[in-house]
């Protein structure tokens, strides 16, 4: 690879940070081909989106203080370069000529709105870590550039929400996403504020806009809702096989078809809590 990199004629990069006040291109990484393709081409082509840009130095030594331990757990990556301008008549590498492109894409709708505290995201990508949604299903089922949490939200404002139906809900709501977020994206809100509209401009299937009035309805009476879970949890342990496993539930074939679906265990919540105060009583 390192040929290639001796010869090339351009050097294509991303860009973590472009500092205004110096015009320079901060880039973070743990292997060495970002150096390479950066000092070695003639020509540097650094493309980057617009939220990117930070004011001054010291806001970069801010950010840098956050990314790599929220990202990896290292106080620092092995390569932190910070690049400014062309090569110098008495420096032996560096490029002779500098371009930055930078990318909309979407973002500058983002700014000032409801979600602008989304254009906050260093990338880091401890929201990921910590979801248990992209913990099951991996990185390439988000279907584009950003997995995670930080996709589910950044997807559909980019791409738009009609074309990013499932993301949104692809989450739990724990909260961990947010709690996790060194710059504090509040990421559960901006999800479910994303389900709203979609809500809002019928993008979501009927059965489903059905499924869940009839939930809410069925909320806000307690004893019928205490019956339902009882009786779907005796009928999802008696879909289980005898590994507890269910490898067929209707109305959730999407999920089944291509894994295993966990039967329930014990009681229902309602019984365990019940049992707690009942045990609590006794004792008092």
């Amino acid at each position: 690879v390192r040929g290639h990199f001796m010869t090339a004629d351009m050097g294509l990069s991303g860009g973590n940070f472009l500092v205004a006040e110096t015009g320079s291109v901060a880039l973070v990484t743990n292997e060495g081909n970002g150096r390479m393709v950066t000092t070695l081409p003639k020509v540097h082509v650094v493309i980057t989106g617009i939220e990117k840009v930070i004011p001054t130095l010291e806001d970069l030594s801010t950010l840098m203080r956050l990314l790599p331990r929220s990202a990896t757990g290292q106080s620092i990556s092995n390569y932190f370069s910070i690049l400014t301008g062309v090569k110098k008549p008495e420096e032996h590498d560096g490029p002779e000529h500098l371009y930055f492109i930078l990318v909309d894409a979407g973002r500058a709708d983002v700014v000032g709105g409801e979600f602008h505290e989304m254009l906050r995201c260093i990338r880091c990508g401890a929201c990921m870590n910590h979801c248990p949604v992209y913990q099951t299903i991996g990185g390439h089922a988000y279907g584009w550039v950003y997995p995670g949490p930080m996709g589910s939200v950044l997807t559909p404002l980019y791409a738009g929400i009609e074309n990013a139906i499932d993301l949104p809900h692809a989450a739990t709501l724990c909260n961990q996403c947010g709690v996790v977020c060194p710059v504090k994206i509040p990421l559960p809100e901006l999800l479910r504020k994303l389900r709203e509209k979609q809500t809002d401009a019928g993008l979501r299937p009927l059965v489903e806009r059905i499924g869940l009035r009839v939930w809410a309805w069925v909320a806000q009476r307690p004893a019928l809702y205490g019956l339902g879970a009882r009786v779907g949890a005796r009928y999802l342990k008696w879909l289980a096989g005898e590994d507890k496993s269910i490898r067929l539930l209707p109305a959730a074939q999407e999920w089944t078809n291509g894994r295993d679906f966990p039967a329930p265990e014990g009681k229902t919540f309602r019984e365990l809590y019940a049992a707690r105060q009942k045990s609590a009583k006794e004792a008092a």
